[in-house]
């Protein structure tokens, strides 16, 4: 610990937001998409989705969730850090945030992202949204440190392993036979070459399957959506059940989105309903784990990232192969310079947030 700085006074939920009513639909993507040759007629696909449950995401609802338990659990925990929400792309956003931070007279906060996996949409873009937000404040801003990433922090192992055994327990003897398919948001090429994304999500895969005795499981990917002139991250989930099912006849299959730690709508629609949509067309039984939520685990997971840092442990929770990640990330870490073949514009709309983690 540094004794030149001043000590963690608070604590910050950094998440994307979304919208929470129709008139906030395009609005609400007009900020997601700012700065990005998107055509029109693609966000209002975009736009579509959204008004299938009513204009509403369901993540900042969800956040507010989090928000309660992660209290109860300082409390109990004696952790005296007053806890404050800022999103990327919608109310509460983080230069609203930070500034009633910096009114209330915070120094120095504890930043956790609804993100378990390193990559620019994941990690490095919120840091930048920090920055600017603390730019836009201006030089009294308190300062903002983010705790480290928690992918392969037991107490997410346990939870989704807990989900994933409950699945299995779901479908008695069929799960025998069935296929896991772990996924996660796909991210073009260019940016998952320069970072631990598939390195991270491969481990957290191996060791939740490792927890419940699966040898057979894969990790594919959803919810991309860039022109499809530029790889990203394959195979998709749909492409994945269908070719899966067309070589050897699928009578079942498990889904973990664990890549979300919430039911989001990215899980809502390309899982929920299009995963489930082929399943049922195919005959096959799908079952889809639940993501870490609010889970006591979880919970846990957060208030002893925050603990670590504050008390400044050394011994930090990790399992498998990677050990515990980063404190702070190096300059280079996760850089990324979005690159759009020449020509392009269309691909396949985004079915909830574009490219984001």
């Amino acid at each position: 610990m540094n004794p030149e700085l001043p000590p963690y006074d608070c604590f910050l939920l950094v998440s994307f937001g979304g919208p929470e009513g129709p008139d906030d639909v395009m609005p609400f993507l007009e900020n997601v998409l700012r700065g990005k040759p998107v055509p029109r007629e693609r966000m209002l696909e975009v736009a579509e989705h959204y008004n299938q449950f009513g204009g509403v995401s369901p993540i900042n609802e969800q956040n507010r969730e989090l928000l309660e338990v992660i209290s109860a659990e300082f409390k109990r925990s004696g952790i005296d850090l007053p806890i404050y929400w800022g999103n990327r792309n919608w109310d509460p956003l983080l230069p609203d945030t930070i500034r009633q931070m910096r009114d209330d007279g915070r120094k120095r906060a504890l930043a956790f992202f609804t993100s378990m996996f390193s990559c620019y949409s994941g990690c490095r873009q919120y840091r930048e949204n920090i920055a600017a937000a603390r730019d836009e404040v201006g030089p009294d801003a308190p300062l903002i440190e983010k705790v480290r990433m928690g992918f392969n922090h037991p107490k997410f192992i346990e939870v989704m392993a807990a989900n994933l055994q409950e699945s299995i327990d779901s479908l008695g003897n069929v799960a025998r036979d069935s296929v896991v398919m772990f996924t996660a948001h796909s991210i073009p090429l260019s940016m998952s070459g320069n970072c631990d994304y598939e390195k991270q999500l491969r481990e957290a895969c191996r060791l939740v399957a490792d927890t419940c005795g699966v040898s057979n499981w894969e990790l594919v990917y959803q919810s991309r959506s860039g022109p499809p002139q530029q790889p990203w991250l394959e195979p998709d989930i749909c492409d994945a059940i269908a070719a899966k099912d067309d070589s050897q006849k699928l009578e079942s299959v498990i889904i973990v989105p664990i890549g979300f730690i919430s039911d989001h709508m990215e899980v809502m629609f390309d899982l929920d309903e299009e995963a489930a949509q082929l399943c049922q067309d195919r005959g096959i039984r799908m079952h889809r784990t639940r993501t870490a939520g609010i889970a006591d685990g979880f919970v846990e997971m957060i208030r002893d990232l925050v603990q670590e840092r504050m008390e400044g442990r050394p011994d930090r929770a990790a399992v498998g192969e990677l050990g515990a990640w980063h404190d702070v990330c190096p300059e280079n870490c996760c850089l990324y310079t979005p690159q759009r073949p020449p020509g392009t514009g269309g691909g396949r709309p985004p079915a909830g947030r574009p490219a984001n983690v």
